[in-house]
């Protein structure tokens, strides 16, 4: 493939001067045609020379996806300088009304868009909804009370909230969030955010980003979200890096810079064992077994059966609930602090059961 970065730009422009039946373009014409449009387009561009054209001709025919069918054909010819007419060699697409943008789907592209727009017309509050509505009926797919896929929703009062920020993200703007607290619902707080992505974690949704002002990403919850505001004005500051990075070594959304990775050695119940294997709770989660296994279970005796894992994170309130959430089936035994935390939690959680009276209703 030509390694340009204008190559698609002149796909697009012989494109369009190649479907044309009202002018005979020669390989000369369409070197200078296409030169003209670039420099309008392109103000520094040095134009191109016709060695490019006839290698992007080359790659339309032959080498690239599109593999269409071009005739050279014979047609008149005037030169403005000698003032004479000659016969030129042209070329056009073969068949009328062509364009490498127009080409029909298959029957396999066809279903898998199909089944695309499906998926996609299950998230509420995604921008040009109704253009997307508009293809799905002209393709036919038909709205149906039985989903082969679906996935748990947590309805926003506010669903517009999903598309304004998808566009703010799509088109680097600079956006006003004014969002409130939930513990203080009344106080109504503002924060100038360049937005990078919208992020789903246990069935909440975030958009992370940072502030004009900051280097450190912060996330807020939609649900917290009152109003967004575009501001068109100001300038939007790209994040360096991948931004999906940032999660490698949490769980959930919550990253503090100060806190260090540590590796948490837990053992899990023979009720949970599989369902932890075959659903890790993070990305970096080891199964020990064999001379690793029989060496962690001397120094846990009292852990019947089950299995040992480990997973290496920093520690947040996503992590600890997640430690929490299996209840007596799972037991962190490294490091001391994360463990004190868990036994904490459940501790307090004892303490509050234990003091609601039994109650016949």
């Amino acid at each position: 493939m030509p390694a340009n970065k204008n190559a698609m730009t002149r796909y697009k422009i012989l494109d369009e001067l190649l479907s044309s039946r009202y002018h005979n373009y020669s390989l000369d014409d369409l070197t200078e045609e296409v030169s003209k449009r670039l420099s309008d387009m392109y103000p520094d561009t040095n134009g191109v020379v016709r060695r490019t054209i006839e290698k992007d001709i080359k790659y339309l025919e032959y080498e690239g996806p599109f593999l269409v069918e071009i005739e050279r054909y014979s047609a008149p010819g005037y030169n403005r300088e000698k003032q004479k007419s000659y016969t030129k060699q042209c070329l056009r697409y073969k068949t009328p009304g062509f364009s490498i943008f127009k080409k029909d789907l298959s029957d396999d592209e066809e279903y898998l868009l199909r089944e695309a727009l499906s998926l996609l017309g299950q998230f509420d509050g995604l921008p040009n909804l109704d253009a997307l509505e508009g293809l799905r009926l002209g393709l036919g797919v038909r709205n149906s009370d039985r989903k082969i896929i679906s996935f748990t929703k947590n309805p926003l009062e506010k669903s517009n909230l999903i598309g304004e920020l998808f566009t703010s993200i799509s088109q680097k703007q600079v956006i006003e969030l004014q969002y409130h607290k939930f513990e203080s619902t009344n106080e109504l707080l503002s924060v100038n955010l360049c937005p990078y992505l919208l992020k789903e974690y246990n069935r909440r949704w975030y958009v992370i980003g940072q502030t004009e002002t900051g280097s450190k990403l912060l996330n807020f919850s939609l649900d917290r979200i009152d109003k967004v505001i575009p501001l068109l004005s100001h300038n939007y500051i790209e994040y360096e890096g991948d931004i999906n990075e940032f999660f490698d070594d949490i769980i959930g959304v919550t990253n503090y810079d100060e806190i260090s990775v540590e590796t948490i050695l837990f053992w899990v119940s023979d009720i949970s064992k599989d369902f932890v294997a075959s659903k890790p709770l993070h990305d970096s989660q080891r199964h020990y077994k064999g001379k690793a296994e029989n060496e962690y279970r001397e120094l846990y005796p009292s852990l019947a059966g089950g299995c040992f894992f480990s997973i290496q994170c920093k520690e947040n309130y996503e992590l600890i609930r997640e430690l929490c959430s299996f209840g007596e089936n799972l037991i962190v035994l490294l490091p001391n602090n994360i463990r004190e935390k868990v036994a904490e939690r459940i501790h307090k959680m004892k303490t509050i059961y234990n003091s609601i009276k039994s109650t016949n209703i």
